[in-house]
């Protein structure tokens, strides 16, 4: 083994380890019984953070206005981005770069630029035409987003039709077919895997975004909004639950779109159809996408039946008591060094079990007070100023 193996090595294990220890760290501390996210000290393994996560009332409120909104921008961005698209690739060259500046530019807009110009505008707009329906949380959140997140939609779009041939569509119109059925029955099943990648991605970016929803949502709250809100006021195992989850579906779907894109070269005649694998019927089975997607998620479903019926009350309830009783050892080791202390000193010294828990233990305590004579006082404010001696009079 050279030297350049062994660099070559190192290097990689240093970048996947940068790269996915924190995933790692994360997921295991989603199964620590530990209220704080951590891997050592290990307490008990314990599955009940999924619970916590899942019952928590906010979280599951923002998820289903993210799965609300993502859908609203998915159903706006992707047709913007395709006809974006179109334009461009029928427009001259020198008309085609200032439209595809225009189109880009508000990704380069800071989010929060959108966000705070979507409520001006909107805001406005509902009150000169007394639209107050308008100016809601989602319609708001929506419209903020597309004006960025179609724009994504149309890179991909372009990045499809450069590969599209276009004398298709002229041989189409040349047969008699009109406009809409060369798009409809041509250029759009050549488009389909673009709007699937589309449409993922657009959602994905609505999910995730931050700056401009926090904004636009007004009174309502997504999923990233209540998770950051959830983050600022402290953190603990749910949102390691919630890492393992997502980890776990992007993972399902990485293994599943391998599998797809594997057995396609294989049916196309590429490398993939010389492998062992498509050689044996029973393998060549086995390796097809859905019966991949449904192992893995029947894998994945009995280990959460099996980590659903494991009780961890025992183990929480014994570190629970190992926790008590180490802390009555140092109270004993507290008052054993006060009577120490005391005897030294020839003083008394309050014990840390009094009212100030032995803040004030280098004082030492008096005897108490006598208590003041009682003062009758039948004045009309009601003993207000019973402290106050009423004067001698003469007799």
């Amino acid at each position: 083994m050279n030297r350049n193996t062994i660099f070559g090595g190192a290097y990689a294990l240093a970048f996947f380890s940068f790269l996915f220890g924190p995933l790692i760290i994360m997921a295991l501390t989603a199964f620590n019984s530990s209220r704080f996210p951590r891997v050592a000290p290990w307490e008990c393994f314990t599955t009940n953070w999924f619970g916590e996560l899942f019952g928590n009332a906010r979280l599951m409120e923002g998820l289903m206005n993210s799965v609300i909104i993502g859908l609203g921008v998915v159903a706006l961005a992707v047709p913007i981005g395709l006809a974006g698209a179109l334009a461009l690739s029928e427009l001259p060259s020198k008309l085609r770069s200032t439209l595809y500046t225009v189109l880009i530019l508000p990704i380069l807009i800071p989010g929060v630029v959108l966000g705070i110009s979507t409520i001006v505008l909107w805001g406005q707009i509902s009150r000169g035409i007394g639209a107050g329906f308008l100016y809601n949380g989602y319609f708001l959140t929506i419209v903020g987003q597309i004006t960025f997140v179609s724009a994504y939609a149309m890179l991909v779009f372009i990045a499809r039709l450069q590969r599209f041939d276009a004398t298709q569509t002229e041989a189409a119109l040349d047969l008699g077919a009109t406009p809409g059925q060369a798009f409809r029955k041509i250029l759009l099943p050549f488009m389909a895997p673009a709007i699937g990648s589309a449409a993922f991605i657009t959602l994905l970016a609505s999910f995730e975004n931050y700056n401009t929803t926090v904004f636009t949502v007004l009174s309502e709250s997504t999923f990233t909004t209540a998770l950051a809100s959830k983050v600022r006021h402290g953190t603990d195992p749910s949102l390691s639950a919630l890492a393992v989850i997502i980890i776990t579906l992007t993972l399902i779907g990485a293994l599943t779109n391998e599998a797809f894109q594997r057995r396609k070269e294989a049916e196309a005649g590429g490398r993939a159809s010389r492998s062992p694998l498509y050689a044996n019927p029973i393998t060549r089975a086995l390796t097809h996408p859905g019966v991949v997607f449904a192992i893995l998620v029947a894998v994945i479903g009995g280990i959460t039946y099996a980590g659903s019926q494991y009780d961890s009350s025992q183990c929480e309830a014994a570190i629970l008591q190992e926790k008590l009783d180490r802390q009555e050892a140092l109270r004993a080791e507290q008052r054993a060094r006060i009577e120490a202390q005391e005897a030294e000193q020839g003083v008394t010294v309050p014990k840390p079990d009094s009212a100030f828990g032995g803040a004030f233990g280098g004082v030492g305590t008096s005897a108490p007070a006598a208590p003041a004579p009682k003062v009758e006082n039948n004045s009309a404010f009601g003993g207000a100023f019973g402290g106050i001696a009423p004067p001698q009079t003469e007799e």
